[in-house]
């Protein structure tokens, strides 16, 4: 709420209109999908955002930690994306887009313990955008599904991965330069913005400075 004051008193074009939604609850999410078509008949584009990542490692972490992230990363995104494209294709629309905000996580296995099992669940995410490309492509729509791979970005993931060590969070941003949302925005504007005949599949952005 606060984000959309924000949007409004700067003046930018368009409304951003906040909806409190659990995404590891199913029923939330449903609920969310339903007041959208409601209130703004459905869904055009849909961005798969949310992430996070607990402190478990494989050898010792706790399975509702596990749990946690796979009801985020993994099955919030299949339910909001089949959601998303029932609500286009019963509103034939041809054109819309599926983005997922995946990690370079997706993409290689870091020597961390504590994100090992966050880097699976990205993983999943990458296999899942070239399924769902793949079942577009059957279906015989020009929706398109694309992935974005960051690597640090300077966002509140790290204390939510490090919450009971804060410090050790926010050192997470201070030895690099970061990613920045803003340039996580200009990428979703880029993919966005193709051509009707052009898929990006996946970005894979870091900052200059990271090594990994």
């Amino acid at each position: 709420q606060k984000l959309a004051a924000e949007c409004q008193s700067a003046g930018y074009p368009g409304t951003l209109i906040p909806y409190k939604c659990d995404l590891s609850n199913e029923e939330e999410i449903l609920s969310m999908f339903s007041a959208i078509k409601t209130l703004h008949q459905g869904v055009d584009v849909c961005i798969n955002n949310a992430g996070l990542a607990r402190p478990e490692p494989l050898l010792s972490g706790r399975t509702e930690g596990w749990r946690t992230m796979i009801d985020v990363n993994v099955m919030a995104v299949s339910i909001c994306t089949r959601e998303a494209y029932q609500s286009m294709k019963e509103r034939n629309i041809d054109d819309g887009h599926i983005i997922n905000i995946n990690s370079m996580n997706g993409h290689s296995v870091v020597p961390q313990s504590v994100v090992h099992f966050y880097s699976a669940t990205k993983y999943a995410v990458t296999a899942l955008t070239e399924g769902l490309r793949q079942e577009l492509r059957e279906a015989k729509t020009h929706i398109r599904a694309t992935c974005i791979s960051p690597g640090l970005v300077e966002t509140g993931f790290a204390f939510k991965l490090h919450d009971n060590d804060p410090e050790r969070a926010a050192a997470t941003y201070e030895s690099i330069r970061c990613l920045k949302a803003e340039d996580m925005a200009n990428a979703v504007i880029y993919v966005l913005s193709a051509p009707p005949h052009v898929q990006i599949g996946d970005i894979q952005m870091r900052p200059t400075e990271q090594i990994s």
